[in-house]
């Protein structure tokens, strides 16, 4: 037995808590503290990691603190621990890296009874992916269970262009995949708020975008995250048509693939209650155009785009 190891198994021994092998003595158990709720807590919520390289972890034997460290997994996937030397901890999960140290320390003679706690301080490999309508996109480093609002938070919150739905696709215990409609208010309890693990992509959904151009009081895009939308209501949302409009010219401008369709809108007839109410689409254009001079298809199409193209974008949660 090397220096280093007997200079340890003094401390420990003096400690009461292992005695070194021997023909006449035999390992004592292990002190009789238990693993605190939080730490038992934390131990749940990364059952579900694998260690890699790179990982920092933070190994703890109950009442024996001289075999309690941090250490960090090589790139070969091996720790180097007091005692028992290289463990192999890659590809394994806390819980199982754990069951192998206490069985190490046990079938050496080292501790009687061991219990050990590994946990994830640092991970190079526990990722979270949030995409899609977020401030900002990218791949974020987590070491236990977190929530999907949480996610949402870090990755800077949700976009104007966000819509009210988001996925997430879930690797572990099995490949599945959650759509969930996302609430008005974040700070309120919501069923959406569903648990993330390591492996987790997230990818919050974009809104669709209709416009109201021309002759009306303000000419935008605006965001909508809801099915129930019209024109009478985008046209209230652009502020009603303006003094020279056109009403019986109106035009719903919809793109069908690579075609497009121009459906007359009877505006005046619409809001005298004469004529029904026409259901709008994301991505549809409102076209009100000025009264006087002639009207062609061709270009009608070509102008809705164009002012489209230049109209600003106004979040709305109808």
């Amino acid at each position: 037995m090397n220096r280093w190891r007997q200079v340890l198994l003094s401390l420990v021994v003096a400690s009461g808590g292992v005695w070194a092998q021997s023909s006449t003595s035999a390992p004592v158990a292990a002190g009789p503290e238990m693993a605190p709720r939080s730490v038992a807590k934390m131990e749940s919520d990364q059952s579900g990691l694998r260690l890699g390289p790179g990982d920092l972890i933070e190994v703890n034997v109950y009442g024996i603190p001289e075999l309690s460290q941090k250490v960090r997994v090589g790139s070969g996937g091996t720790v180097y621990l007091p005692l028992i030397d290289a463990v192999p901890v890659e590809g394994l999960t806390p819980e199982q890296v754990q069951t192998e140290i206490e069985k190490r320390l046990s079938d050496g003679g080292f501790v009687r009874g061991p219990h050990v706690s590994v946990l994830v301080s640092e991970s190079a490999t526990a990722t979270i992916s949030v995409l899609g309508e977020v401030t900002r996109p990218g791949v974020y480093p987590v070491v236990s269970e977190r929530r999907l609002f949480d996610l949402i938070s870090a990755a800077g919150g949700l976009t104007d262009r966000a819509g009210r739905t988001a996925s997430v696709t879930h690797r572990r215990p099995e490949a599945k995949t959650e759509n969930l409609e996302l609430p008005q208010d974040f700070s309120q309890a919501s069923d959406a708020n569903v648990a993330v693990r390591a492996g987790d992509t997230i990818a919050v959904s974009r809104a669709g975008v209709f416009y109201v151009v021309g002759d009306v009081t303000r000419p935008s895009g605006f965001v909508a995250d809801r099915a129930n939308l019209s024109v009478l209501k985008a046209l209230a949302l652009a502020g009603g048509p303006g003094r020279t409009a056109s009403m019986g010219h109106a035009v719903l401008i919809r793109k069908r693939g690579d075609k497009v369709e121009q459906i007359k809108v009877p505006l005046g007839r619409i809001l005298k209650a004469q004529a029904a109410d026409v259901a709008m689409e994301p991505e549809d254009i409102l076209y009100v155009p000025t009264s006087g001079g002639k009207i062609f298809a061709a270009r009608t199409a070509a102008m809705a785009f164009q002012a489209a193209g230049a109209a600003s974008i106004v979040a709305v949660r109808p």
